[in-house]
């Protein structure tokens, strides 16, 4: 009789354990994806005042402004988690151009305002990084739980279901290349040293 009761217990403390770790990372990551959220606003602000400041020095570079705008607007309008990440690859994308457009810009590169720009784009950056690297190891928590026996069970019965990952974009995970070429007129210089 007590052996049976002590299962009994063993298991309902079980259950309540494994409901309330469930619902406490559920939480979590909704409290984190809040965080990447305001991250990712904070840069949607930023974008129309560096589309205007990169658009006093490079009138001609419509299309690249253009393609920044409508990224940002592609941006806001994202719904779920996957396609959030989708669409803010190609906000980082666009804005990637963007700055690559600037470089033809000595006058805009050294202008205060956009340096300042610049530079905030950069921290909002960094908070997204380590905003969703926590995101995602609390996704990981909960999707292990979720999906692993006998806590699936639990999760079934409870209404808990895996929940996507906030991709990192392409960029990132691929490995840089770093290579040295010859510039123009090196290699004939070094045929002539030898000879």
């Amino acid at each position: 009789m007590w052996i049976v009761g002590g299962v009994v217990a063993s298991g309902l403390v079980y259950l309540g354990w494994t409901y309330n770790r469930l619902v406490e990372l559920n939480k979590r990551a909704d409290g984190a994806w809040s965080d990447i959220d305001v991250q990712l606003k904070r840069r949607w602000d930023l974008v129309p005042a560096l589309v205007e400041t990169v658009k006093g020095y490079a009138r001609h570079e419509s299309g690249t402004l253009e393609g920044v705008v409508e990224a940002r607007s592609q941006a806001e309008r994202s719904g779920s988690v996957a396609q959030r990440g989708e669409s803010e690859r190609g906000l980082s994308t666009a804005v990637g151009r963007l700055f690559a457009v600037a470089e033809a810009y000595p006058e805009l590169k050294a202008g205060r305002n956009f340096q300042d720009l610049q530079k905030s784009l950069v921290e909002i950056e960094n908070n997204v990084q380590y905003a969703r690297r926590y995101y995602n190891a609390v996704i990981r928590d909960l999707n292990t739980l979720v999906e692993s026996f006998p806590s699936s069970l639990i999760a079934s019965a409870g209404g808990f279901g895996p929940r996507n990952y906030f991709q990192i974009d392409e960029a990132e995970r691929a490995t840089p290349r770093v290579g040295f070429e010859p510039r123009p007129g090196d290699g004939a210089a070094a045929s002539e040293r030898q000879g």
